[in-house]
């Protein structure tokens, strides 16, 4: 890895790569860099989805100036299968969803004078959502789904990340986080014809990692995330978007050492979704910074599979 064993300043540089167990992170979704259009779409009650997605992140790592860490980038591979189904809840359409993920990849930088790198696979933190729609989303069966009329939507979700991912003490930078995320938000879609807007507010809450490396105690602060959708519908099934996101705070601290890590990042992408047949469905997407403070500088890709079904 690009350290296993703490140098003179090791204060310094664990400090500083608490950013990169971020960065390998992003096998875990537990981090401000969503960009998800269309999230709190309607779906009539009893529907049920499976998806298998795969991306690839690449780019570099920002750090402080004074970090001992520099010249760091990463080509991250993942892989994910996922599973949802949409229920009534108290007259509202609800839905839960599970997601698997699985990562590889390796990471490249300079320590102090020294260049290093890493490389890691397995499991990251699963990933467990469940949303309402609160206002113009009834829970619906599909034949009275049909005839809806399209109206403006106010929904909510909460994320619940679980430790389960891989995880190593002895190792600075793993693929689980070895704690507790959970992310509630609220989120606005607005219809007009053709086209839909979408704005989400979330905050990430993080628990506290015990066994961070070499057995000490790692804490971060809350990271606030906004996102942003435009996306127009070609004919049914087929969509574009265009998305943003901002994202600020995250700062970690060891060992109540607090870092110099504040977040403070935007992102823009593209996402198009086009149907395949009966009940099949393909999203391809695409990222890259607008801004980067602290944190990832990436572009990043992926495709999705997804297939639908009905009770």
């Amino acid at each position: 890895m690009i350290c296993d064993r703490p140098a003179s300043n090791w204060r310094r540089w664990v400090g500083a790569a608490c950013m990169l167990a971020l960065l390998l992170g992003w096998a875990s979704p537990a981090v401000g860099q969503e960009l998800e259009p269309r999230a709190y779409s309607p779906s009539p009650v009893g529907t049920n989805f499976a998806a298998v997605s795969y991306g690839y992140t690449d780019g570099d790592i920002v750090f402080d100036s004074s970090s001992v860490l520099s010249d760091v980038s990463a080509g991250i591979n993942s892989a994910a299968l996922g599973y949802g189904r949409v229920f009534g809840l108290a007259g509202r359409q609800s839905s839960v969803t599970i997601g698997l993920p699985y990562a590889w990849g390796g990471i490249t930088g300079n320590v102090g004078e020294d260049r290093r790198s890493i490389t890691r696979s397995g499991l990251g933190d699963p990933r467990l959502r469940f949303s309402a729609i609160l206002f113009g989303g009834p829970a619906l069966p599909r034949n009275a789904f049909a005839g809806r009329a399209r109206a403006p939507i106010l929904g909510v979700s909460v994320v619940v990340v679980p430790p389960l991912g891989q995880y190593d003490s002895s190792r600075l930078i793993n693929l689980g986080t070895n704690r507790w995320a959970w992310r509630p938000e609220v989120g606005v879609s607005l219809p007009r014809g053709p086209w839909q807007y979408d704005f989400y507010a979330a905050v990430w809450l993080y628990g506290t990692n015990d066994d961070f490396f070499g057995g000490q105690r790692r804490t971060q602060e809350s990271l606030a995330s906004y996102q942003a959708h435009v996306s127009y519908t070609f004919r049914p099934g087929l969509w574009l978007a265009a998305d943003a996101t901002y994202y600020t705070g995250g700062v970690t601290s060891i060992d109540g050492v607090r870092g110099r890590d504040l977040q403070n990042n935007s992102r823009l992408g593209l996402t198009l979704a086009s149907a395949l047949g009966r009940g099949h469905s393909i999203k391809l997407a695409v990222s890259d910074g607008a801004s980067t403070r602290i944190g990832g500088e990436f572009l990043a890709a992926s495709i999705a599979w997804q297939y639908i079904w009905f009770d």
